[in-house]
């Protein structure tokens, strides 16, 4: 689910004479600046938890990008909004001070809190993203049906709506319950085939898989894996490279997984077994490299 142009009260980015300056969105009237040599010392500080929701230039993420020292991790939220799931999860990702995504689903808004939820995390955007994961869940998860070519028109219209609903800007759609990819005309992964994926990277729009999940108890709605163990394995999946992007990883989560204090705990635990390691950054998926080359193509770039 998109949604997401909002920006938390950025100061601004400016170059002087090869010096970068970056200004925290976390302050929003201090406008404090630092040398390059200042930054390069903040990385190994406490305050290098709060990276990633510094805003940076076009070029000096696409440096970072090129420098194979730096790692990210894009964390993935899906099928919000789930309060207190939702909920719990913004808290600490805004506490933690790392950048994250929400791939809502429209049929979930079925009150007003929800509604004020999901305009909580659109206004949070660059540190939150919300993005497009279908009106319906794919016709409350009738893969079969939902993705079939005689429901193409119907599936189209199911995440075109959802982008009208949750007035969503960015062109950003994941399947529900398929591990697929379509950005710029490369697809892979599952449903390959079907022509909605086709359709939907005609019209511009890219179609974001996963590269690990966190997943989830069907008895406990809980997460199954604990937080030392998904770690472990995302910082083994960095050094592998074994991911559509090496040296990123995209990770696949939901929101009601993180309903209960435990998993809360659970969830801020492994964020910060990430932060203790400098070259890790979080992103918002539509700094993926490779939308964010195609959007630094179009100079689109926020």
């Amino acid at each position: 689910m998109k949604s997401f142009p909002i920006i938390a009260g950025l100061s601004g980015l400016i170059f002087i004479t090869g010096i970068l300056f970056v200004v925290s969105c976390s302050s929003r009237n201090t406008g404090a600046q630092n040398t390059s040599r200042e930054i390069q010392k903040n990385q190994n500080s406490p305050e290098s938890a709060k990276d990633s929701v510094k805003s940076k230039t076009i070029d000096s993420l696409t440096q970072w990008y090129e420098d194979t020292s730096h790692h990210f991790v894009f964390l993935t939220w899906d099928d919000g909004p789930q309060p207190p799931g939702t909920r719990n999860c913004r808290k600490v990702f805004k506490e933690l001070g790392v950048k994250a995504s929400f791939f809502a689903v429209g049929f979930n808004i079925l009150n007003k809190e929800r509604e004020l939820l999901m305009d909580s995390i659109r206004r949070d955007y660059p540190a939150l993203l919300l993005v497009n994961h279908g009106f319906s869940h794919a016709m409350n998860n009738r893969y079969q049906k939902f993705y079939s070519p005689a429901s193409i028109d119907t599936a189209l219209n199911d995440f075109l709506h959802n982008e009208r609903l949750m007035q969503i800007t960015e062109k950003i759609i994941r399947f529900p319950g398929h591990n697929t990819w379509a950005v710029n005309g490369m697809i892979s992964g599952q449903l390959t085939k079907k022509p909605l994926v086709h359709r939907l990277d005609s019209m511009g729009y890219q179609v974001i898989g996963w590269d690990t999940e966190w997943r989830g108890s069907s008895k406990t709605n809980a997460p199954r894996e604990s937080a030392t163990e998904m770690a472990n394995r995302v910082v083994a999946q960095l050094s592998s490279g074994d991911t559509r992007v090496p040296g990123a990883v995209v990770l696949l989560s939901h929101d009601r997984y993180f309903a209960h204090a435990d998993a809360v705990d659970s969830l801020r635990t492994f964020i910060q077994l990430l932060q203790a390691d400098p070259r890790i950054h979080f992103e918002t998926i539509d700094h993926f490299r490779e939308l964010h080359q195609i959007r630094r193509s179009k100079g689109t770039i926020n």
